[in-house]
């Protein structure tokens, strides 16, 4: 809305467009305000984007390897007063994480050629009477070569 109105205030001015849009003419002016001082920012905003950078910078450094974790301890150890979980809320904001470790879990590969069991029960679950029909499943895991 604020770049809306910046392109339009010459030919109709701000408070006839502030009147038309769902924005008061103080909260654009405030905002006009902030992006040419942003000294006068709030300090939760400007310790969010020191923090934003750090957190980027510190995991960039170390190869885009580091998890929340490592990435909070290197913060501290350089001196930097924040805690894990603000790191970790930081590093979701910036789509960034670390890698994990182990390999990816191992399912079953069928063989689309191999002969597969008969369905007696035709996929019809339900039973009259007690022990009319039994069912039963496997699984299996496959050795890792």
């Amino acid at each position: 809305m604020v770049s809306f109105i910046d392109e339009h205030r010459a030919q109709f001015g701000v408070e006839s467009i502030c009147s038309q849009l769902p924005i008061a003419p103080s909260t654009y002016y405030h905002h006009n305000a902030l992006e040419a001082n942003p000294e006068r920012r709030a300090d939760r905003y400007r310790q969010d984007a020191f923090l934003t950078t750090e957190i980027q910078r510190v995991w960039e450094e170390n190869f885009c390897v580091y998890g929340a974790r490592k990435v909070w301890r290197q913060l501290r150890r350089e001196g930097v007063n924040v805690a894990r979980c603000t790191v970790e809320r930081f590093m979701r904001r910036l789509g960034i994480r670390g890698v994990v470790r182990g390999q990816r879990p191992f399912t079953t590969i069928s063989d689309p050629g191999q002969k597969r069991a008969p369905d007696l029960v035709k996929r019809n679950f339900t039973a009259m009477r007690p022990n009319q029909l039994w069912v039963a499943g496997f699984t299996y895991g496959v050795p890792r070569p």
